[in-house]
């Protein structure tokens, strides 16, 4: 499997020297290739971790599993079709009334410059 997703996730020329190499990856270069998305300091694991799950918990989940299928159903389809499900995908979350909800928060105030509460 890795030499299928790797070249997708990183491109092919750092696939491969990681592939034929076999080397180990640092935390930075492994974040600056795409193999992370975060970096703690060392023993931070567990706190970032913890951090970043109540951040996500505190958005509206409808919207985030949408876009979650989504970005993972878009793998499969031409861009025109990847485009219909992303709107399909959100027509249906805003259905849901959550979006409604989230948008009278945000109109409130809360939310403002990326901050989720």
């Amino acid at each position: 499997l890795g030499t299928v997703r790797l070249p997708r996730l990183i491109g092919h020329g750092r696939a491969l020297d990681l592939i034929l190499t076999g080397r180990g990856v640092a935390g930075e270069e492994a974040r600056t290739m795409g193999l992370v998305d975060r970096v703690t300091e060392p023993g931070g694991a567990l706190d970032g971790a913890r951090e970043l799950a109540q951040a996500l918990a505190a958005l509206p989940q409808a919207c985030m599993r949408s876009d979650r299928l989504s970005a993972i159903e878009q793998w499969g389809l031409t861009e025109p079709d990847a485009l219909r499900n992303e709107l399909r995908r959100g027509l249906e979350v805003l259905a849901d009334g959550e979006v409604l909800a989230g948008a009278a928060r945000f109109a409130e105030g809360a939310g403002r410059h990326g901050a989720a509460e």
